[in-house]
């Protein structure tokens, strides 16, 4: 009698069943590689924002602090943007008819806050207090890296729960003195982290409940 199959056919159901298992996991590994890219971190990617503004020209050339416009990070969860008001203290005097800022003062007339767009937005399952992070020593630089040397502001650190543990599980290289928490282009002096995390005595979770709330 012959067979019901010809023998390619065993062939066939092993790539089946290697396939079946191999699918699944592959398909893990590609969502792993995925959410780690630029497309989804959004490192690199430069947001436009409602008016044009030259943090090179605001922060290196104008020597303005990051605290003048993003009041509440010492005091609050969220940094703040710039209300128009902090703009116009400035542009009331300087540049105060320049076509790339009818934008500002009509704002300013009509009583319509600026909506400006986040650079940096965490998925709202994650926490990230500003102010426990400054006033522990925390760098402007160490997250949003050197906005001083940006025409446009991007993101350059990749945010994702590896990247915060990292920091969590050896914050030292990250840690300055309170009056150099928004310096540009800082740098510590040998050994001086590791003194700063011994007298502040800190010691960052690294418990889910920590950053997800």
């Amino acid at each position: 009698m012959s067979a019901p199959f010809p023998r390619w056919a065993n062939t066939i159901a092993r790539a089946l069943v290697v396939s079946a298992v191999a699918a699944p996991v592959a398909i893990v590994l590609l969502l792993m590689a995925w959410v780690r890219t630029s497309y989804v971190t959004g490192v690199g990617m430069q947001v436009t924002q409602p008016i044009p503004f030259d943090h090179r020209h605001h922060v290196r050339d104008d020597g303005i602090d990051c605290l003048y416009c993003h009041v509440h990070a010492e005091r609050s969860d969220h940094a703040g943007f710039p209300s128009t008001a902090t703009c116009m203290g400035c542009h009331s005097q300087v540049w105060n008819e320049s076509p790339l800022l009818a934008t500002v003062r009509q704002s300013l007339w009509d009583g319509q806050p600026l909506v400006w767009r986040r650079v940096h937005d965490l998925p709202d399952h994650a926490r990230f207090p500003h102010r426990a992070h400054v006033n522990r020593g925390v760098g402007c630089e160490s997250c949003h890296g050197r906005v001083d040397l940006m025409p446009v502001v991007h993101q350059v650190a990749p945010l994702t729960m590896g990247w915060c543990l990292g920091c969590h599980r050896d914050p030292a290289p990250h840690l300055r003195p309170r009056a150099e928490i928004t310096t540009m282009g800082w740098r510590p002096p040998p050994g001086s982290g590791e003194a700063l995390a011994a007298t502040l005595e800190i010691a960052p979770p690294t418990h889910c409940s920590a950053c997800h709330r």
